[in-house]
């Protein structure tokens, strides 16, 4: 192997070092993967809710941002509310709730 070939793989291998390991840490990478997980949290607390047959017929949104759980819509009473927070609580993953739901006439929330 002649010196111009060793010197080429010596810098080839230095450049891909610094590329790649530079690339393993963005936080374009770290804002994706807290998506995902934002995402996976509301799919999952959305068909708990719609799991359970008495919160079925209520408009419940949901909505998640790093790890904090929005609940909001129109529930019939304070037992709706709650049962639905309580079954929020049950997935994993969540840093907080946020009850925004209300109940129609009372002004409750």
């Amino acid at each position: 192997m002649t010196l111009l070939n060793s010197r080429f793989i010596a810098f080839f291998l230095i450049t891909q070092m610094a590329f790649f390991s530079s690339c393993a840490s963005t936080p374009q990478f770290e804002g994706a993967r807290e998506q995902y997980d934002d995402i996976v949290i509301t799919t999952k607390v959305h068909e708990a809710i719609l799991d359970e047959p008495s919160l079925r017929p209520f408009d419940i949104n949901v909505r998640t941002t790093k790890g904090v759980v929005e609940l909001s819509g129109l529930v019939n009473s304070r037992d709706d509310m709650y049962k639905a927070i309580a079954i929020a609580r049950s997935v994993s993953g969540i840093k907080f709730i946020k009850n925004d739901m209300r109940i129609p006439g009372t002004g409750d929330y």
